[in-house]
């Protein structure tokens, strides 16, 4: 995955029935439309002054992102004729994305490696809500949500998972919140998923300036099948960075949960090349919801089955 992203952690367990009835706008003055009857209209949002540490990162990543797009990275074409991949570099892409851990955390800290896992995806349908910090503009927060819902209906496309906007018992949060508050959002993150670790907390509160956004995707128990996740993404990133952080993370929360330095094109990478979706990465979203995998499959079990839908899906590339 992207340097600047911070890679995907993986939990266990989680209550959903203690999120049941929450109140997703709970510190972070946004509603969603979809958590009022249709004859009721939604509160206005309250919106207030940006504190001038936000005033500061929004300067900052402007320029980070123009430097980007000096080297002409953050790309939203999905790959062409300069970025080839074969059937095997898909497979071989696939299987390092979807079978191996980034990160874990220790001793209170989140340390990084590459481990080998299971295969991790969702059997139930995501109902996804976006919460906003109380000093995101309004219009930023509207292109925000429409932006989301679209790559929400995409996702569900690609994958054939029942996915869409909901304010009804949220099983994927989205937090977009500006610097002071992450840096109060720990209360709101453990009323949501009550099993996130301190390190995980600290990651969103102690974000480094190097890190743009993260999601956290929740298992109970020692299942391979997620039920929960928590994406967080800073709020004073520019309008193609905080798409990067949407595409990217919302992606890896369905169990594309590594970064691959040789994957491309793709936005599951450390290089800033592509900022959304690339062709490639649709097949990989494809490929995990395929029925012939299943979660909890060992690689050793699905790399044969990888292979046969790599071939069928990628062979025509070159």
């Amino acid at each position: 995955m992207r340097a600047s992203l911070l890679p995907r952690l993986f939990l266990i367990p989680v209550l959903l029935a203690a999120l049941a009835g929450c109140d997703t706008t709970a510190g972070f003055g946004s509603g969603s439309a979809s958590q009022f009857p249709r004859d009721v209209a939604p509160p206005e949002p309250v919106v207030t002054e940006p504190s001038a540490a936000t005033r500061a990162a929004r300067d900052y990543y402007a320029r980070v992102e123009a430097n980007y797009f000096a080297q002409d990275l953050l790309r939203a074409d999905g790959g062409g004729s300069d970025t080839p991949f074969t059937a095997r570099d898909l497979a071989e892409n696939f299987i390092r994305i979807a079978f191996y851990d980034e990160f874990a955390e220790r001793d209170g800290q989140l340390i990084q490696q590459s481990v080998e896992n299971r295969l991790h995806r969702w059997q139930e349908p995501i109902r996804l809500d976006v919460e906003f910090g109380s000093s995101i503009p309004a219009d930023q927060r509207a292109r925000d949500r429409a932006e989301i819902a679209a790559y929400v209906m995409r996702l569900s496309s690609l994958t054939g998972l029942p996915m869409r906007m909901s304010g009804w018992r949220p099983n994927h949060s989205v937090l977009i919140l500006n610097s002071d508050e992450r840096k109060t959002a720990a209360a709101r993150i453990a009323a949501l998923a009550p099993a996130t670790g301190a390190a995980a907390i600290r990651s969103v509160t102690d974000m480094a300036p190097e890190t743009y956004c993260t999601v956290f995707s929740f298992t109970p128990g020692r299942t391979a099948t997620y039920t929960r996740a928590i994406t967080v993404i800073r709020g004073e990133l520019p309008e193609r960075m905080r798409l990067a952080c949407i595409h990217e993370e919302l992606a890896q929360s369905l169990g594309l949960v590594a970064d691959y330095p040789r994957a491309r094109p793709s936005i599951f990478n450390d290089n800033e090349e592509f900022a959304l979706l690339t062709r490639q990465d649709e097949m990989m979203l494809k490929m995990l919801y395929d029925p012939r995998l299943r979660p909890g499959m060992t690689l050793n079990e699905a790399r044969p089955i990888v292979e046969v839908m790599a071939a069928e899906l990628a062979g025509g590339e070159s």
